[in-house]
C-alpha cells in the first residue's frame, strides 16, 4: 500500500483531517502509514493556514498498534518515532473509534486532545507479545490517567474502556458510537476561533507543566514565548476586533 493510500488528508477550514487508512489491518502501523502520519504532521505545522489538526482511524479501529508481520519484517517505521517524540506544534487532537491499542494507544497519547467514543478499548498490550510500550506510553501514561491505572494497564497489558478513560481523566469528552470524529472536528473549530500563536504557546507551556518541569523553568520558558506572542499582529488584531465588535481576522503572525 502507498503512504497515500495509508494515510489521507482532508482540509475543513483551519483543521487538518488526517485519517489513518488501512481498515483490513485496524490501521495498524507499517512503513507506509508512518511515513504518511509524519508527513501529514509536517504539512499542519507548516501550513499557516491551518490552526489544528484531528487524528482519526477509518474502520472500526483508530489504530491497532505496530504491524507486527512488517515489524519482522524489519520494515522501516522510523517517522513514528520522529512523531511521538515530537508531535506537532499545533494542537492534536485523536478521534477514537473502536480500539487505540499499543502503538496506536502512543499515537492517541502524543496528541493534546482526546475524544473517544462509547466501546472503544484504550491500552498498552505490548508486554504480551514480548515487548514494552517503547514509544511513550509506559511513561504519558501515569501523567494522563493516574500511577496505578497506569501500572496497571502496562504490567497487565489489558486495555481500558472509554468509559473508565473518562472517568481517568484521559479524554476530553465521550460520544455514543460512530460520533468521535464529528466531535473532535467541533472541539478543533473551538480551537481556531483562536489566535494560532497564542494557541501554540499555551500548549507548548500547558505540556510542559504537566510533564513536571518546574516553576522557575516555566517562567524562563515563558519569556520568549510572551515576548512574540504579545508583539505579534494578532496581538493588535484581537482588542481591535473587540472593540469594533466583530470576528478577529487572524494571519498567524
Amino acid at each position: 500500500m502507498s503512504e497515500e493510500q495509508a494515510v489521507i488528508v482532508e482540509r475543513r477550514g483551519r483543521i487538518l483531517v488526517i485519517t489513518l487508512n488501512r481498515p483490513e489491518a485496524m490501521n495498524a502501523i507499517n512503513g507506509a502509514l508512518s511515513n504518511g502520519l509524519w508527513t501529514a504532521v509536517q504539512e499542519l505545522d507548516a501550513d499557516d493556514t491551518l490552526t489544528a489538526g484531528v487524528i482519526t482511524g477509518n474502520g472500526r479501529a483508530f489504530c491497532a498498534g505496530m504491524d507486527l508481520k512488517a515489524f519482522a519484517r524489519g520494515e522501516d517505521i522510523g517517522p513514528l518515532n520522529q512523531f511521538v517524540r515530537s508531535g506537532a506544534n499545533k494542537p492534536l487532537i485523536a478521534a477514537v473509534n473502536g480500539f487505540a491499542l499499543a502503538g496506536g494507544c502512543e499515537v492517541m497519547l502524543t496528541c493534546d486532545l482526546i475524544v473517544a467514543a462509547k466501546g472503544a478499548k484504550i491500552g498498552i498490550r505490548e508486554v504480551k507479545v514480548g515487548l514494552f510500550a517503547a514509544a511513550g506510553g509506559v511513561f504519558r501514561l501515569p501523567a494522563r490517567v493516574g500511577y496505578a491505572k497506569a501500572m496497571e494497564m502496562a504490567l497487565t497489558g489489558e486495555p481500558i474502556s472509554a468509559e473508565e478513560a473518562m472517568e481517568a481523566g484521559l479524554l476530553s469528552a465521550i460520544t455514543e458510537s460512530g460520533e468521535a470524529l464529528d466531535a473532535a472536528i467541533a472541539l478543533a473549530e473551538r480551537i481556531a476561533e483562536n489566535a494560532p500563536l497564542a494557541v501554540n504557546a499555551s500548549k507548548s507551556l500547558v505540556r510542559a507543566a504537566a510533564s513536571g518541569i518546574e516553576e522557575d523553568k516555566l517562567w524562563e520558558m515563558q519569556v520568549p514565548l510572551q515576548k512574540s506572542v504579545f508583539s505579534s499582529n494578532d496581538a493588535k488584531e484581537g482588542p481591535v476586533a473587540f472593540a469594533e465588535k466583530r470576528a478577529p481576522n487572524w494571519t498567524g503572525t
